[in-house]
């Protein structure tokens, strides 16, 4: 009767109530071992989808006491304990209970190497992987393709995806999950070549095999790859992800794709997915940086489902378009809504304020990073407020600011400086800003032609004649302006001095007519 009621329990709270029933009539005493055996074998069962209510500590606690209870626990008793604690996430001590389990010569079995080896996993532990990986050959485990699974999991996992390759490889028997861990481990790898190669040979594919491979080709920035990739799953009648979706959508962002990413939202109305937080993020970020930061705000707006990035994506998208104030607006309703900025969300607000002028507002938010919100300042935020004071004429302070750092300044933090020497005519400091970018950047030619054009509206002609001599000794090439636009669903890229483009004839004729009209007109 026990039995039966607890392989009908559905919650935790059921089970709890079945084991109090069991203290209170007197039955654990009859049957100690078996009894609190199954309970823990059933709770551990029930355990991998915790509720809001119970906290992963007492879940651990609770399945301790159980364990504790057990007299001479056996291999099956140690199993379910290590799969608790690896469920909940607790790797310390279901490794110490592995390591107590084999102190009392208990022998491990095909269930035991799993559960550990994912505890090894959310430790990183590369040396405790390898010792494992020993002990599941020296008893005989590692042709059981759940421990081979795991095994490769742990080894990508702990940036060692060619170890990983040499067990996938030496494995006669693989399912969907062998292939899915080696194509992550390729992607964390960045591997994207041999991830494709793998994810091409699989004989079944599930939504983890594409969805892994498109987030790899968007974080490697192979945008063309997995938007083609995108077509592909469609065309295969494999209903995407949302982990594909914002993949895809995060490819079209960075492509400037909007009409493509306009038929992906398409796509997610039609079949009525839930906008969750990420999907509304990858919303907001194409529409942003595609230029449409109305339809962005809307996306935003009408979103239930906010988190950090979503937030950042606004913050961002609204530091594009050089819109400060209501940056700063967006900023004060995150920070009143409960939501903790990063690094990320203050450099979108110093970026709207830069391109609005806004110093004392910048000032007064940067001032706050570390003192108020405890998010430390990186280079990226000194670069930023180094380019703001530049370009607002306070050069003096931007070099104040930049030697008192705690940190050497890198090319966006001198580069900053100079540009806003460039605007002011600050011909000293910006001397001292270009030999630093110099010295750490060498191949950009761009710091020599700032430098000159400097000289040349100080009319110091020896100057701009030294610069270019500097310039030609170093065989320093300034690279090309490039510009891009799409109309029509077809993108137009134009570089400067380029004649590649198939109406070159067609823009030059309307380039010299404007031309024309102005000096006409003056």
């Amino acid at each position: 009767m026990i039995d039966f009621l607890m392989k009908q329990c559905k919650t935790r709270q059921q089970l709890q109530q079945v084991h109090g029933q069991i203290i209170t009539r007197g039955l654990l005493s009859l049957r100690p071992y078996l009894v609190l055996s199954n309970i823990l074998h059933a709770f551990t069962f029930l355990v991998a989808a915790p509720t809001s209510s119970s906290s992963s500590v007492n879940l651990t606690s609770y399945a301790l006491s159980l364990f504790n209870l057990i007299p001479n626990p056996s291999t099956f008793c140690y199993n379910n304990i290590i799969r608790a604690h690896s469920l909940l996430s607790s790797p310390f001590p279901a490794l110490l209970l592995f390591a107590q389990m084999r102190r009392l010569s208990l022998p491990p079995d095909s269930h035991t190497f799993p559960f550990v080896l994912k505890a090894c996993s959310q430790l990183r532990s590369l040396s405790l992987a390898q010792t494992l990986h020993s002990l599941a050959l020296k008893f005989g485990f590692t042709a059981d393709l759940f421990v081979r699974n795991n095994l490769i999991c742990v080894y990508s996992i702990s940036d060692r995806v060619h170890d990983a390759y040499h067990v996938f490889y030496e494995c006669s028997q693989r399912d969907v999950v062998s292939y899915n861990s080696l194509i992550d481990g390729f992607v964390k790898a960045g591997e994207t070549g041999r991830a494709r190669e793998l994810f091409d040979s699989m004989p079944q594919r599930d939504a983890v095999s594409w969805g892994t491979l498109l987030a790899g080709y968007a974080r490697m920035n192979q945008c063309k790859e997995a938007i083609e990739l995108f077509d592909h799953m469609l065309a295969s009648v494999f209903r995407p992800d949302n982990v594909a979706l914002v993949s895809a959508l995060s490819a079209c962002a960075q492509l400037g794709e909007l009409e493509r990413g306009k038929t992906i939202h398409d796509y997610i109305r039609r079949n009525g997915i839930r906008l969750d937080a990420f999907l509304s993020t990858g919303l907001v970020d194409l529409y942003a940086k595609c230029g449409c930061i109305e339809t962005a705000r809307e996306i935003f707006e009408s979103s239930l489902d906010k988190n950090l990035f979503t937030w950042n994506a606004m913050l961002v998208g609204l530091a594009m378009h050089g819109l400060g104030q209501l940056s700063l607006d967006y900023f004060s309703r995150m920070i009143e809504g409960g939501v903790q900025p990063d690094g990320v969300s203050f450099l979108g607000v110093l970026v709207a304020c830069s391109h609005a002028g806004l110093v004392d507002e910048a000032q007064q938010l940067f001032d706050e990073m570390e003192a108020v919100y405890r998010v430390p300042r990186e280079l990226k935020h000194f670069g930023c407020m180094a380019d703001l004071l530049g370009r607002a004429g306070f050069i003096k302070e931007a070099m104040e600011m930049i030697e008192a750092m705690p940190m050497g300044g890198d090319v966006f933090v001198w580069g900053g400086l100079l540009g806003g020497c460039r605007i002011h005519g600050n011909v000293e400091i910006a001397q001292k800003a270009a030999e630093r970018v110099m010295v750490l950047n060498p191949e950009d030619g761009g710091v020599y032609s700032i430098m000159a054009n400097i000289f040349a509206h100080e009319n110091r002609w020896d100057e701009v004649a030294n610069m270019r001599r500097l310039m030609n000794a170093r065989r320093v090439k300034k690279n090309a302006g490039c510009s891009l636009i799409q109309l029509n669903g077809v993108n137009h890229e134009f570089v400067a001095g380029d004649s590649l483009h198939p109406q070159t004839d067609e823009i030059y004729l309307l380039l010299n007519g404007i031309g024309k009209h102005q000096f006409e007109a003056c």
